[in-house]
């Protein structure tokens, strides 16, 4: 069954840095999926922050463009959203999300906390 399996959340100071890692298992053409990172704050519908394709076409959502990053290693089945410049706004749980054959498939989430 396909499993996604986030890390690297945490407590950080604004204008900080984080690292989001997922990890993904149960896919068989990972190479073929669209893989994206989602976040949801406190009181607030789940919005996409940024997505890539198979063929690494990139999209981020307006409010994070220019301070986060997402990469993928298909080998071993990974996807990244590197973290720069963060402010209290971006605090909340972050999800790793892929699309398969028209059903969507979540990870658990890590809590991404910016404050002083």
């Amino acid at each position: 069954q396909v499993q996604l399996v986030e890390s690297g959340g945490g407590l950080v100071q604004p204008g900080g840095s984080l690292r989001l890692s997922c990890a993904a298992s149960g896919i068989i053409f990972f190479s073929d999926n669209v893989m994206g990172w989602y976040r949801q704050a406190p009181g607030k519908q789940r919005e996409l922050v940024a997505r890539i394709t198979s063929g690494y076409r990139i999209n981020y959502a307006d409010s994070v463009k220019g301070r986060f990053a997402i990469s993928r290693d298909n080998a071993k089945k990974m996807v990244y959203l590197q973290m720069n410049s963060l402010k209290p706004e971006d605090t909340a749980v972050y999800y790793c999300n892929t699309l398969i054959r028209g059903m969507d498939y979540w990870g658990k989430g890590t809590l991404v906390t910016v404050s002083s």
